[in-house]
């Protein structure tokens, strides 16, 4: 941007100031405002500095001025990166204690009461939103003018976009237990929205199930309070329309997919009368029955 602009004959840090203040938000979050979020702030000059936090000071509970902008950048970079990489390692070991006959879930609650040294991560059926998918890859790519391999982020990336792929796999084992196929399966996925309670659906997991289902032959619905429609995405040329969760329609699916557990939904309700449950968000902890698939 500094070049662009100084295009026009006036200079960053004399004529105009330039600032970078990385975006910090929690949709759907009650506890974070944008007024109540610390915000990170780099000048291009100290001056250009002072400036943007006199701006800041008025809004923000706190400013947390750094270096320069390329270091306020980097900590956007560094606290998305911390996200998938964690999320990317509760993933996989959700993969292996499955196979183990461990519940993650479990052993995340347990781990939790450790008061030092641990923060928990949740698995999921795969990475969404418009920062964590997304922007480690910035510096992967940046990396290569210096030589160097960002081992860690490639590999949280293979294993948090191989995660739609694993939770096929296990609808799939749920359904061959009921001598039926994916093929010619009717399918509903419930949310597709990337987090609960919200109404964004970029870079969501739910998109590249409904696909992989389709692509296996599988008739496939959505369901989201959030979301009534589905138009054509940047990756995805899918229109589809929110069914409406009614007992009779529910009966016609051979197993519902929990995708993103909305607290809108009632999951006893859900568990009253859906045939086969494939649980990707722990929503139903509380049904023990062979019907409700963790995955």
């Amino acid at each position: 941007m500094r070049k662009i602009l100084e295009k026009t004959g006036l200079k960053a840090g004399k004529d105009f100031f330039l600032a970078f203040s990385p975006e910090r938000e929690d949709p759907g979050s009650k506890a974070f405002s944008t007024s109540t979020i610390p915000k990170v702030v780099g000048g291009y000059t100290p001056e250009c500095l002072a400036v943007a936090q006199a701006l800041y000071d008025t809004i923000i509970v706190k400013t947390v001025p750094v270096s320069s902008t390329r270091a306020a950048e980097a900590a956007k970079i560094l606290e998305n990166t911390y996200r998938a990489v964690n999320i990317a390692l509760v993933n996989e070991l959700k993969m292996l204690f499955d196979k183990m006959g461990i519940d993650i879930w479990e052993v995340i609650e347990a781990s939790k009461t450790k008061p030092f040294g641990y923060h928990p991560f949740y698995p999921g059926p795969g990475l969404g939103g418009h920062c964590i998918p997304i922007d480690p890859f910035y510096l992967t790519w940046k990396a290569r003018e210096y030589g160097f391999a960002t081992r860690f982020i490639e590999l949280a990336g293979e294993i948090n976009t191989g995660m739609p792929t694993y939770v096929v796999h296990k609808t799939t084992e749920a359904l061959n237990d009921l001598e039926k196929s994916v093929k010619g399966s009717a399918i509903l996925i419930l949310g597709v929205a990337y987090k609960p309670d919200i109404d964004d659906l970029r870079e969501s997991p739910s998109l590249e199930l409904i696909e992989l289902f389709k692509e296996m032959g599988a008739t496939v619905d959505y369901n989201d309070p959030f979301i009534p429609e589905i138009k054509e995405m940047r990756h995805y040329r899918m229109v589809m329309k929110s069914i409406s969760l009614r007992e009779d329609t529910l009966k016609q699916y051979d197993v519902v997919v929990i995708a993103t557990a909305h607290a809108a939904y009632d999951y006893q309700w859900l568990f009253d009368h859906a045939s086969l449950i494939v649980d990707t968000r722990n929503a139903m902890k509380d049904f023990k029955d062979k019907k409700v698939i963790k995955a």
